[in-house]
């Protein structure tokens, strides 16, 4: 008796968010899929389904969506940044890829506004026809720019809080905010954003010469496919660096590089990055990790901490 009344309860239960879910994404423009695998939309290619995945058409529809949420109170989740691991049961609630707002246009004074959509590699092609230098260090980075502005993605070259002047964004009851960047710290791979979607960046750069822009973003790409596994998934590096050291030296010399949990693997071009060689699960990478954080501590001292960031459920 018990059992059948937790399978009803269960079963109620799951239609109420069913309703909920169906009532967030009314009038939707955009695209929306039900159950979504996530390995389809993170750069791990890892992660258990979203309840609702949802691509607005446009702003307008980011801000229909953001209200009707918050009416639901459901939570939303924003996929943008590389540096991500999705567990394995997936996000429950609202996800929400950008991918759709990708429009891109050039205001006076060496400005770009970039929707929140738009793919780093396609904003520095956008850049370097403009013959605007300030976005090279980012070569590589296949995020999109609002991901980039809320983990504040750099390099060895630099970091997005060199270019941002303003950032967009749409609250929770709907209002669009713009934020000056000196609104907003940044820090080590993190942004104090408001909180909200980033659905647009307008970004500082400066005139340069096209061919030299050029050169620079080339021999970036290049030493980033000689030292760093591009060609396998991953997200990017999963560590941060410890004081006056690097994570991935640390690693390497732990012994670890080679080192593999399932289809989960330390990459032997990298050892701060973990990569994705077919069928890893976020359980083989979360068991690597564990496993190479013990290892390093043993060997070298070091507590490394995660660079890496974990959401969904497990």
């Amino acid at each position: 008796m018990k059992r059948t009344s937790h399978r009803r309860g269960a079963t109620e239960s799951h239609t109420k968010m069913q309703r909920k879910v169906q009532s967030v994404v009314a009038g939707i423009r955009g695209g929306v899929r039900f159950n979504a695998p996530l390995s389809e939309y993170t750069s791990f290619r890892i992660g258990g389904p979203a309840d609702v995945l949802v691509e607005p058409a446009d702003v307008e529809d980011v801000i229909r969506l953001v209200k009707q949420t918050h009416e639901q109170r459901l939570p939303i989740f924003v996929l943008g940044g590389t540096n991500l691991l999705v567990r394995d049961k997936g996000i429950r609630g609202v996800v929400v890829s950008l991918a759709k707002l990708r429009a891109i246009k050039e205001e006076s004074g060496s400005v770009l506004y970039a929707e929140g959509g738009v793919g780093m590699p396609t904003l520095i092609g956008y850049a370097i026809r403009r013959s605007l230098a300030g976005l090279e260090w980012a070569a590589g980075i296949p995020g999109t720019v609002a991901g980039c502005v809320v983990m504040n993605a750099g390099t060895r070259l630099g970091e997005m809080k060199d270019a941002v002047k303003a950032v967009r964004v749409v609250r929770a009851h709907g209002e669009v905010l713009d934020c000056p960047a000196e609104s907003i710290t940044f820090e080590y791979r993190r942004a104090s954003v408001p909180p909200g979607i980033v659905v647009g960046v307008w970004l500082q750069l400066k005139p340069g010469v096209r061919a030299v822009i050029e050169k620079v973003v080339k021999d970036y790409l290049r030493y980033r496919r000689e030292t760093q596994p591009l060609t396998l998934p991953s997200a990017g590096c999963v560590f941060k660096n410890p004081a006056n050291d690097s994570a991935g030296r640390v690693v390497e010399a732990a012994g670890l590089k080679g080192v593999s949990v399932g289809d989960a693997c330390v990459s032997i071009k990298h050892a701060n990055f973990i990569v994705n060689q077919g069928r890893a699960s976020a359980a083989d990478v979360l068991a690597l990790i564990k496993k190479v954080r013990a290892q390093v501590v043993r060997k070298t001292g070091v507590k490394l901490a995660l660079e890496l960031k974990l959401v969904g459920q497990a």
